[in-house]
């Protein structure tokens, strides 16, 4: 059984991941963990000690339970950039400063760090309407990129055809093709799929006015001290290689792309075709697992047909199940996923530890931490 430890400041609960339930223990990592919890209070997502607070968590949680792998995000720098108004020596210097925290985690854990771009930032120039369509569209506030498209009429077609903010619309049938799947994978992929072109994004129920969007990525640089990468899909594979041997961490850092990479990086493949990943749930799942997982992860899916009074997993998003095949399940040794980015750590890592922020549109409701292993013994690689 997982378990999640709620922070709110002075106020601590653990629950069952899976029902939410509370849960009453005693156990020694338990308490371990909300120590850590306690000792760092989250200060927001654009607050300037957002990224600080990866590296001392992440820190704090190696010197206690002696991890051999370790997964961070840094997403002070794609928060700002995506809702606050930033000239541009302001995100040099956010870029500096992640670089920094990074630098500064692989020096004071002593870990190799290798290090991920999610992909750069491009303007936000105007959202795309599809008001007014005969059937149904969805989109997703992890995606401005793609939405999905339901009983679309000959009308609806005639009319995003030649609409001039949409890169294509690509039908079901044509993602299973580009992804080498059959027909019983598309049970979760939309009818079509809205692709918008760079700068244009679709109207979500987020009530935060967007300044910068995820550019269009086909490429994501990796860090050059990880060899044989020529996708973000070969990163698991690789690392698990170099686990055998030392400890080794991986720190994604949002909203980089190519271009802000001062260090000596690998272009890797971010997709598969004219789909690339935006930072979200499936180009996580894409790094932690090593495969594509856009028939069960994509901007289009209805989740609300998922969305019923025992959903499981109330704490975790759109997310019914945890997903598997992540590299903290196939890692035999210890491990701990640290991230100011809500619900993926412990969702999409699948390490034994998982700590962070527990904030929604920007608000700042506290941490999560989530405890999957319990069994592992000290010093097991």
């Amino acid at each position: 059984m997982s378990l999640a430890i709620l922070d709110a400041r002075q106020w601590q609960q653990v629950v069952d991941l899976r029902s939410g339930h509370k849960i009453e223990t005693d156990a020694p990592l338990v308490g371990m963990v909300k120590g850590v919890l306690a000792r760092h209070p989250f200060p927001g997502d654009r607050d300037p000690r957002g990224n600080d607070w990866v590296t001392d968590t992440a820190l704090d949680l190696i010197e206690r339970y002696d991890p051999g792998f370790a997964f961070l995000t840094y997403a002070r720098q794609y928060y700002c950039s995506r809702y606050s108004p930033l000239t541009a020596t302001e995100r040099e210097a956010m870029r500096e400063e992640a670089f920094a925290e990074v630098e500064r985690f692989a020096r004071e854990s002593g870990f190799a760090t290798v290090i991920v771009g999610t992909g750069g930032m491009t303007r936000a120039v105007a959202p795309i309407d599809l008001t007014g369509l005969d059937g149904l569209a969805v989109a997703s506030n992890w995606s401005a990129r793609y939405a999905g498209l339901y009983g679309l009429s000959a009308r609806d077609m005639d009319r995003l055809s030649g609409h001039p903010d949409l890169e294509r619309v690509a039908s079901r049938e044509e993602m299973l093709e580009l992804f080498g799947g059959g027909p019983d994978d598309g049970g979760r992929l939309p009818e079509q799929l809205a692709v918008a072109r760079a700068g244009r994004y679709f109207n979500t129920t987020s009530l935060r006015r967007l300044v910068m969007l995820p550019a269009p990525s086909p490429v994501v640089p990796v860090s050059a001290n990880l060899d044989g990468v020529a996708s973000v899909t070969d990163v698991k594979n690789a690392v698990l290689a170099r686990l055998g041997r030392e400890k080794v961490a991986i720190a994604l850092l949002e909203g980089l792309g190519c271009e802000d990479f001062p260090a000596p990086f690998t272009a890797c493949r971010n997709g598969r075709g004219w789909y690339c990943y935006e930072p979200g749930d499936s180009q996580y799942l894409a790094l932690t697992t090593g495969g594509h997982r856009v028939f069960e992860h994509n901007g289009g899916y209805r989740y609300y047909l998922d969305d019923t009074e025992r959903k499981p997993y109330p704490f975790s998003g759109y997310f019914t199940a945890l997903p598997s095949g992540t590299i903290g399940e196939a890692y035999p040794g210890r491990s701990i996923a640290v991230g100011n980015r809500s619900m993926f750590m412990h969702v999409t890592t699948g390490c034994d530890i998982a700590c962070e922020c527990f904030a929604r549109n920007l608000y700042n409701q506290g941490l999560m931490a989530v405890i999957h292993r319990q069994d592992k013994p000290a010093g097991a690689r």
